[in-house]
């Protein structure tokens, strides 16, 4: 999801002066302009050049440096309204221009566009440290802040100004000159390494790709031969097949391929991005990023990065109590993988294949156990997951829970002919749009995200979101249908969370509007959303069979169920092993690491089965080595899981299940509509009436509840 670039991730900003926007204009730059058009204006993706990048981050950062100064310098006694309310409407052009380059970056990346992240990244990080910095500017920020239990403040604009303090205060603002100094330079440099990690994950994402021929497609389904044909097809090599190296291209082959040499060659391809020890190796990158996390962390007073980025900043708050979560479920979800491999090897042994299972391995014959033990074949229920009708249940399923209806829109611009527009209502009401943009292409990352375009407030007038949806699925041929696996149903249904809790979004103040909170709380409205997928009102509506129009069998959908904890013992434990050693790295002070080592070393030292890695082995992590986003934060996901099927609970115990009205309603007014304007800790007791227990997890994932 989106963070503002300009400002640090916790200062989101709104409206600028007619003043600014009057000099803005006079540069003549499209991207610096006032979005102009339907539904509160909308970007202007017809009009962007990526010449104009440099040009209109420039001048919107100088621009944004003019507004903070007034403040700064500003002579009378620091108010809410003089001093942080003022900083809610600086920097509005930024956060345009930051909109189109974000999504370029991430779906339109070329060569032009790579070198300009490369120059401009270090200094987007030296502007916000300029601002952040600021020590006039801080010293009314905290005026405020000192004096907020007797200024007369809505609970809002108290918690408002509480983060503005907090995230001055975390980045540096209480240290000498010379300590905001090397802050400062540990910033730019971080901000040039994560821009080169990324960019060598892409290049090894774009580079490696595996032409087969017809006789090499042995076990592949249909709808993944035609998939592999159109990416062949797209890189010039029709008649041909590919399996790029992205995710949900490298998955179903090594599902489904009989040929264990192929699925051997796929795999270590896929796990090896970034860690191929030519120009494009994320190692050394690594070694560098660690170590200026921890020196930028004892600057700043904290131990350890861990420390730094957990505390006052999450639901965890400190290391401890995140890897407590953690080694509370480990021993579990190996134990689990043990009884998986066992079913795996029995099965392998009986074909007389004479193997031992390996990586490779663990998802052909993670089928082969279930379709044995379940007769349940999952590619028997992609026939009935079309893409646009899964789609379609999305929207139905937020309207029976928030009211929202969606009506296509063909009256705006967009990036690419890929993407697509819908208005969101509430009854008459206009709430927002939402972009989608399904399909994997050159230059796009891999992976399922969602982007907020534009976040809701209402301090300074109405101002509706805009948020979006991003997939990779491969394209099919003309006219016909996307068919999805069921974990990209779910993994649908979970980015689309994301987009709700931000449409849901009623707060004043941008600072605390959407979906910025607390990256352990994040991630738990989209992980609620994955459960609506499974119910029956869905399924029987939506998941139709692409050439029958009939319904997915309920028989099918039984079994599925049945076979819901199957295979938990892989996922748990590939994620929860990226999570552990994120941890590891980063409570490991400024000790010298060598990245492949330790990952191996602490594996080790955990029991990891040696028939699974981590789901993104240290070269490639994105996540934690991109931008500081999820750095010593993936536990995150674990922590999301274990609040939102507790919340599930909730809705299972009423008398309207999952589509309980009363619930539904109680979920929107205490946290979906709340975005970071309550601390996530209290909207989930408003909502619940008590902490979240992580037993439900416990019980979802079929592991011992004791």
């Amino acid at each position: 999801m989106r963070r503002r670039t300009f400002l640090a991730a916790s200062s989101a900003l709104a409206a600028t002066s007619l003043l600014a926007e009057s000099a803005l204009a006079q540069a003549g730059n499209p991207l610096l302009a006032e979005w102009t058009g339907p539904f509160g204006g909308v970007p202007a993706f017809d009009k962007v050049k990526v010449a104009d990048f440099k040009p209109a981050l420039e001048a919107a950062m100088a621009e944004e440096i003019r507004e903070v100064e007034a403040i700064a310098n500003n002579s009378a006694p620091a108010t809410f309204e003089n001093t942080i309310a003022a900083l809610e409407r600086a920097g509005q052009a930024g956060d345009r221009v930051s909109t189109y380059y974000g999504i370029w970056g991430a779906t339109l990346s070329t060569p032009e566009v790579r070198a300009i992240e490369k120059e401009m990244q270090p200094k987007l990080s030296a502007h916000s440290d300029r601002i952040l910095q600021n020590a006039k500017l801080f010293q009314r920020i905290d005026q405020v802040y000192q004096h907020r239990d007797h200024l007369n403040l809505t609970p809002e604009q108290k918690r408002v100004t509480e983060l503005r303090w907090n995230a001055f205060v975390r980045a540096g603002a209480k240290l000498t000159p010379e300590q905001k100094a090397r802050v400062a330079q540990i910033n730019q440099e971080l901000a040039g390494l994560f821009t080169n990690f990324s960019q060598n994950l892409l290049h090894d994402e774009d580079a490696y790709v595996l032409y087969l021929k017809e006789a090499d497609l042995a076990g592949l389904p249909a709808d993944v031969r035609a998939a592999a044909a159109s990416v062949a097809k797209d890189r010039g090599r029709a008649g041909e097949y590919a399996i790029a190296n992205t995710r949900s291209s490298v998955d179903p082959f090594l599902t489904y391929s009989a040929r264990r040499d192929l699925r051997e060659k796929v795999w270590k391809t896929y796990y090896s991005r970034g860690d191929n020890g030519d120009a494009y190796d994320n190692n050394a990158i690594i070694q560098r990023i660690l170590k200026l996390r921890a020196e930028r962390a004892k600057l700043l007073g904290f131990p350890t990065h861990a420390h730094w980025r957990l505390r006052d900043n999450s639901m965890a708050d400190t290391p401890e109590a995140a890897m407590a979560l953690m080694e509370r479920v480990w021993p579990a979800a190996i134990g689990r993988v043990r009884e998986e491999v066992a079913e795996m090897q029995a099965i392998a042994d009986k074909e007389g294949a004479k193997i031992k299972i390996a990586p490779w391995d663990y998802r052909f014959y993670a089928e082969k156990v279930r379709k044995a033990r379940y007769d349940l074949d999952m590619n028997e229920a992609k026939p009935y997951l079309q893409l646009e009708k899964l789609r379609e249940g999305m929207f139905w399923a937020a309207g029976e829970l928030y009211g929202f209806s969606f009506t296509p829109v063909t009256n705006v611009p967009v990036q690419h002919p890929d993407v697509r527009v819908w208005e969101v209502k509430r009854g008459p009401e206009h709430v927002g749009l939402w972009y989608f943009d399904p399909y994997a292409r050159q230059g796009k990352r891999s992976g399922a995200w969602m982007n907020a375009y534009r976040g809701q407030e209402t301090f300074d007038g109405k101002v509706t979101t805009i948020v979006s949806n991003n997939s990779n699925f491969v394209k099919g041929a003309p006219g016909a249908p996307v068919l999805i696996s069921w974990d990209d149903a779910e993994t649908m249904f979970h980015e689309f969370g994301h987009a709700l809790h931000g449409l849901n979004s009623d707060v004043t103040y941008p600072t605390v509007s959407g979906t910025r909170v607390f990256r352990d709380y994040v991630e738990f409205p989209s992980q609620v959303n994955e459960s609506w997928l499974r119910t029956p009102q869905v399924l029987n509506r939506f998941a139709l069979h692409h050439q029958t129009g009939k319904p997915i069998p309920q028989e099918l959908v039984a079994k599925i169920e049945r076979a819901s904890t199957f295979r938990q013992g892989f996922d748990v434990t590939e994620y929860l092993a990226s999570a552990l050693i994120d941890m590891k790295l980063h409570l490991a002070g400024d000790a010298d690491i060598d990245p492949d080592a330790f990952e191996r070393d602490e594996l080790k030292k955990l029991g990891m089965p040696e028939e699974i890695v981590m789901r993104h082995r240290t070269p490639q992590f994105g996540h934690v080595f991109s931008s500081d986003g999820y750095s010593a934060g993936y536990y995150s996901y674990l922590w999301s899981e274990v609040i939102a099927l507790d919340a599930v609970e909730a809705f299972r115990e009423a008398p309207g299940g999952l589509y309980d009205k009363a619930v539904a309603k109680r979920l929107h007014d205490t946290i979906m509509s709340k975005g970071n304007s309550v601390h996530p800790r209290d909207q989930y007791r408003a909502f619940r009436g008590r902490d979240p227990d992580v037993k439900a997890y416990l019980r979802d994932k079929g592991f011992p509840v004791a």
